[in-house]
Order: C-alpha cells, then structure tokens, then sequence
C-alpha cells in the first residue's frame, strides 16, 4: 500500500507541474496586459498569486518532489542546497496563501467601505502592500535552515534533509511551529472566513435598501449594474478563497492533530503517512487552480486567454503568407 500510494502521488506531483508553471505564466502574462477589465490593484494582487504560485511549483514541487522521485541522489539532495529549497518553498507557501489575504481584504474595502476605497485600493497601496508581506514573510522562514540536518554523511557530504527530532519537543521550537503553522495557515483560515462573512452581510443589506429604493420590491424588474458589478467581485472572491480553504483543510486537520495529541509526525503509522502526504500534494495543487477560477468567472480573461492562445498562430500564418506574397 505504501509503495501504491507513494505511485499516486509521484504521478500526482508530475501532473501539478506540467500543469502549474504555464498556467501560472500564462496567468502572469495575461493579466499582465491589464486588458482584463479588472482595477490597477486587482490586477497586481492577481499577478502576485501567480507568481507566488508559480515559485512554488518550482520548489515545492519540481526541485522537491519531481527530483526526489525521478533524480534521487543528485545535487539537489545535499544538504546545504535541499535546506535552502525548503526555505525557499515556505516562503513561497507564505506569500502564496498572504497575498490571497491580501487580496480578500482589498475587495472587502472595495465593496463594502466605499470612503476608504479611493485611498486604500490603488495600484500603489496594492504594490506596497505586496511587497512589505513579501520581505516579511520571507525573513520569518530563515530560522527554518537552522532546523535542517543531514539523514547521512558520505565522503564528507552531507546528503538528504531531515527535521531534527528537538523540533518536535523543545519547548522554542514547539513554539515556532505553532506560530509559524498559526501564521500559515490557521489565521488567513480565520481572516478569510471572517472578512467573506462581513461582505456577505454587507451585500445582502446593501441589495435589500437598493431593491427598495428602486421599487424591485413591488415587483419591478429592472437592472441594477453597481449590484451586478458586486456580484462579479464576490463570485472571484469566493471561488479563490474557498479552492484555499478546501486544499488546505487536510494539512490544518494533520497539524492539530499531532499538536494536540503530542505525537512526532515521524512516527506515524501508513495511514497518518499517507493522510498527510496527501494534504501536502493537496496543498501545492493549490496553486494550479487560479488561473482556472479566472478562465471561469472572467469572461475577459477568457478572451484575453484565446487571444495570448491564437497570436503564435496567427503570426507564423502571417509570416508564412508574406514569404509567399
């Protein structure tokens, strides 16, 4: 069984990442353009999640995963090099599931404080926004090098990464970790839902004093474009929001339960194994389904999708048609 799922996750992973970096790029490049119809700030926060995405199928699952299972024993496994991977992973992680807060509270302001919405949703408040949690995030996942060692030393090389057990039991360590997996991603869990529940209420009392005022509530129909505006930007905002929360509630369970129960995950039996490694490979599938939710529910970015789609067609057409003009 072990062997089995270890099988299903390898083609898993091989899946993610044929399919993540161009997604991912063709995201970046889409959006990019900003002929999307979505707002400077919208658009940055966009791009910002792609390219967060992006880093970490890079890490998370092409120098970790992919090389591990298809290129075990080369450099990528020595030490020094695969702690540095794993920095560099987890802050993707971070920045990847923060820039999705990020951008959870940009359209709460937007849609439901309009006085702030002038000042705080801009291009120039999203850029610094995104960088600040960047640096940030960044420089909170350094101590985890320090909490790298090698499985075994070869010819004076160290080789493979392990977690030292002292991560699972001293008191400092215990404490980074329930303030690192707090920080990521118990707190945007509570953020998202909390700010989702605020807009909701917000509209439906919004949609209840328009409908009156317009006379909708005596029965008149008629097209409301501020309310159909609304419901564009809380259908993209639930639908990123919510892929998170699904993907990542295998991991949130694994880490409660180990915390609670006091158990080192190395010691887990083939069904914790599994469990877990399956929350992993739930969590890096992740970042593959943005640019998806946009070719959904934005119906520019589709357009704008076929067109980045059609343009290398069109042009060797176009060349081919004026070397034999």
């Amino acid at each position: 069984m072990h062997l089995f799922v270890q099988f299903v996750l390898k083609i898993c992973y091989t899946i993610i990442a044929v399919i993540g970096v161009p997604v991912n790029l063709v995201a970046i490049v889409v959006l990019s353009r900003g002929k999307c119809g979505l707002s400077t700030c919208t658009t940055r926060y966009m791009v910002a999640m792609a390219a967060a995405d992006l880093l970490l199928v890079i890490t998370g699952v092409i120098l970790w995963q992919i090389s591990w299972s298809y290129f075990p024993g080369s450099f990528l496994d020595i030490t020094p090099v695969c702690s540095l991977i794993t920095v560099l992973m987890r802050a993707a992680t971070d920045c990847s599931v923060w820039f999705t807060v990020t951008f959870t509270f940009d359209r709460f302001v937007a849609i439901c404080w309009q006085k702030l919405k002038t000042k705080y949703c801009t291009g120039r408040t999203a850029a610094v926004v995104l960088t600040t949690s960047c640096i940030l995030l960044s420089s909170k996942n350094i101590p985890h090098y320090f909490t790298i060692v090698p499985e075994y030393i070869l010819d004076n090389v160290p080789w493979n990464c392990v977690t030292f057990l002292a991560y699972f039991t001293e008191p400092e360590w215990l404490g980074f970790d329930w303030f690192d997996t707090v920080l990521t991603p118990l707190l945007p869990f509570a953020v998202i839902l909390l700010l989702n529940a605020l807009t909701v209420r917000y509209i439906l009392v919004t949609s209840r004093v328009r409908k009156g005022l317009r006379g909708e509530s005596k029965g008149e129909n008629g097209s409301d474009p501020e309310m159909e505006s609304r419901r564009k930007s809380v259908i993209l905002l639930f639908t990123i929001s919510g892929s998170f929360i699904l993907l990542w509630l295998v991991i949130v369970i694994d880490f409660l339960y180990y915390s609670i129960a006091g158990i080192n995950p190395a010691d887990y039996n083939e069904s914790l194994f599994t469990f877990t490694q399956v929350g992993y490979m739930l969590r890096n599938l992740s970042c593959c389904t943005n640019t998806f939710i946009y070719g959904v529910t934005q119906s520019k970015f589709r357009e704008q999708l076929k067109s980045a789609v059609k343009y290398p067609v069109t042009s060797i057409m176009q060349l081919i048609n004026k070397q034999n003009n």
